[in-house]
């Protein structure tokens, strides 16, 4: 029976970055991964044609480089180098004119001027506010809630970003937003096709938050990728967990979190075998597999089991990877090529995409996500190809398909397979023989998703929806919007919890950060516990 300090269920980022922080502090730890291969939602393979490498899920990181806990990590000392695509991020429209987001706020509006004058002032005023207050934003948003620290820098800060007017351009949707303050579709699209990252309608509030944070991101660190593949990115967490003495178990899937007296005393695995925690066990898995899942209803508040049956998914996926021999023949091309790039005309389109999706309806006409991954690092495709992928938005429940009635919302085979071709199709609209381009397409639908990770529940990437009245204290459920879970000593540390989906490791480092607190209290109160039965009577 092994024991350790720590048991974390999951090697995803938030369980590898939880992992590493508790070797940091001397705690022997153990981590159980159910696949055969350690990084959750960050890997990459081969598999897909010969000589080209593909991220089987997340490709970009922007949030990795803004993120305090990564950084804190150096990972490049253990092999990871980060590299990036010309321009940060785009949007191609069907008149051939491009909108570009590049590595500086002057750069963008120069070229957003160029397509609607005014434009790039609009665009430098809404940057203005970053330089100040972007870092403390950046902090409070990751840390453990509530950010009373970094929530106090934001606020000394705010004066110098606008103050009240910033506030109120935050919480407005970004619809509105946008279509105030800029002529074109240029700048608007390139708020928008951030946004729609997270699954926050453009017309809610919130959806502001998300678009002005990753492109002051993406103008100032950029969307980097690693080079060699996203599976270096976890490769280099795992090499610095186990120099440290940390032990990873793949192929070890947990049944169940052990529970005696109130506490979690470790994990049983499928095969009967127990790993017992001296501390604590750490979570990177969904809230529904943790609650009722991993650890019997018996053990749990009735109120947080009622709760639970209210959480609420962000939208399935459908992703499609594709080996190109030669780069995307997009109809025009920009001076420099951005490696993410977004395909819709204007943000009502996506809003509708939204409204869709919401009501149940396989979209018509999809918004599209797209890496062009040989733009941002050549290694992934052999000279002068492509590593190319795309994904979109399904519903889980389907009530109807909006486009030629085909797709059935079942997503078998059949309806991933048509649903690639819809995708396939729209890319094809803005680069003509697109198809002739292709060698070999791989098409992951919901099942596939979470048949290669079990948290990614009907495709959905971001652990549960990120509106708002799922976040903050509201995540994963009405409550303290912190890690800590009705069971001492067991912590939820995967993006159900706070602050949520992104490869930004907040949600294991707010875990870890909550059981090293937990055992200090604990420690010392068995001191003093020990101290007065030391005392003469």
């Amino acid at each position: 029976m092994p024991v350790s300090d720590a048991v974390v269920i999951g090697s995803g980022p938030n369980g590898l970055v939880a992992a590493n922080l508790l070797a940091d502090q001397g705690w022997d730890v153990t981590v159980l991964e159910a696949q055969q291969t350690a990084g959750g939602a960050v890997r990459s393979a081969s598999d897909v044609h010969d000589g080209f490498i593909h991220d089987t899920f997340s490709s970009f990181y922007p949030l990795g480089v803004a993120s305090p806990t990564i950084r804190g990590l150096q990972l490049e000392r253990h092999g990871l180098e980060w590299v990036n695509a010309p321009a940060v991020a785009g949007t191609p429209f069907m008149s051939g004119e491009w909108a570009v987001m590049h590595r500086t706020p002057e750069e963008t509006a120069a070229a957003l001027d160029a397509l609607a004058p005014g434009d790039g002032q609009a665009w430098l005023d809404v940057c203005a506010g970053w330089q100040k207050v972007g870092d403390a934003v950046v902090a409070a948003l990751l840390d453990p809630f509530p950010p009373v620290r970094s929530g106090a820098r934001v606020a000394a800060k705010l004066p110098g970003a606008g103050g009240l007017d910033f506030v109120r351009m935050m919480l407005s949707p970004l619809q509105s937003m946008a279509g105030q303050r800029f002529k074109g579709n240029g700048a608007q699209m390139l708020l928008a096709g951030n946004a729609a990252h997270a699954d926050i309608p453009m017309d809610a509030p919130g959806s502001t938050i998300m678009a002005w944070l990753l492109a002051m991101i993406g103008q100032h660190l950029g969307y980097p990728v690693p080079k060699g593949g996203a599976g270096m990115f976890s490769g280099a967490m795992v090499r610095r967990f186990t120099s440290e003495g940390g032990d990873l178990r793949v192929g070890h899937h947990a049944r169940r979190v052990l529970v005696r007296d109130g506490r979690a005393t470790g994990v049983e695995t499928d095969d009967g075998q127990v790993f017992t925690a001296r501390r604590a066990v750490l979570a990177d898995v969904s809230a529904p597999a943790l609650y009722g899942g991993l650890v019997p209803t018996e053990e749990l508040p009735s109120r947080l089991l009622r709760r639970m049956k209210r959480f609420e998914w962000d939208p399935g996926t459908v992703k499609v990877d594709f080996a190109l021999s030669g780069p995307v023949p997009w109809a025009s091309t920009p001076a420099a090529a951005p490696g993410t790039v977004h395909i819709a005309e204007s943000i009502d389109e996506i809003r509708q995409n939204g409204a869709h999706l919401a009501a149940g309806a396989v979209p018509a006409v999809p918004f599209l996500l797209c890496g062009q991954m040989a733009v941002a690092d050549p290694t992934r495709a052999p000279q002068g190809g492509e590593s190319l992928w795309l994904y979109t938005h399904v519903p889980h429940h389907t009530t109807s398909d909006a486009g030629d009635g085909t797709i059935t919302g079942r997503w078998d085979r059949d309806d991933a397979e048509r649903m690639a071709d819809r995708m396939q199709a729209r890319v094809e609209a803005y680069a003509p023989g697109f198809g002739d381009r292709v060698l070999a397409r791989r098409v992951l639908g919901p099942r596939e998703l979470e048949a290669r990770d079990e948290n990614l529940v009907g495709g959905s990437v971001n652990g549960g929806t990120a509106g708002l009245h799922q976040q903050l204290i509201f995540r994963p459920v009405p409550g303290l919007g912190r890690p800590e879970t009705p069971v001492k000593g067991l912590y939820l540390a995967s993006a159900s919890a706070h602050p949520g989906g992104g490869v930004h490791g907040a949600c294991g480092s707010n875990a870890a950060r909550a059981a090293l607190a937990h055992d200090r209290v604990r420690a010392a109160r068995s001191l003093i516990a020990t101290g007065r039965k030391d005392v003469p009577a």
